[in-house]
């Protein structure tokens, strides 16, 4: 496990579940290869979706441009490793 290495970037999360993301995104990385971002990102957003309920959005990756509206309080981008971390619940 990585926990304790993940600098927050911008977050307007509850601090628990800042601490899920970066836990899921920790586990993701042992369960798949660095490189395979779309499974990690998969993972991350599935146990987001049966936590907190339908609607959550991750982006993995080293480089990686962003716009987008989420709903208030459910928003972190974070880095971990060498990868960035985006994970947000989008405004329906």
């Amino acid at each position: 496990m990585l926990e304790g290495k993940a600098l927050i970037e911008d977050t307007d999360m509850p601090v628990k579940m800042q601490i899920q993301a970066m836990a899921s995104a920790s586990k993701a990385l042992d369960l798949f290869d660095v490189v395979d971002y779309k499974s990690i990102a998969a993972h991350i957003k599935k146990e987001f979706d049966t936590k907190y309920g339908c609607g959550w959005q991750c982006v993995v990756g080293s480089k990686f441009g962003s716009f987008f509206t989420h709903s208030k309080g459910t928003f972190i981008y974070f880095t971990l490793e060498t990868l960035n971390f985006l994970v947000f619940k989008g405004v329906a």
